[in-house]
């Protein structure tokens, strides 16, 4: 069925398949969302900072 040429490169793609469907779901459920939730409150800090400064010049 297989030659061993064929059988190694067959498991090959499937382990760079296995990595790449890993990393996707990790990325998707994890990093994404912490990167979305970390500049949206950073980008909350920096609009109440600019809130008080305009507070302290008037």
């Amino acid at each position: 069925m297989f030659e061993f040429d064929q059988y190694l490169g067959f498991l090959a793609f499937l382990t760079i398949l296995t990595i790449g469907f890993w990393l996707m779901i990790f990325l998707m459920t994890f990093v994404i969302p912490y990167w979305i939730g970390g500049s949206l409150i950073e980008r909350l800090k920096e609009i109440r900072e600019e809130r008080k400064a305009k507070r302290k010049n008037l």
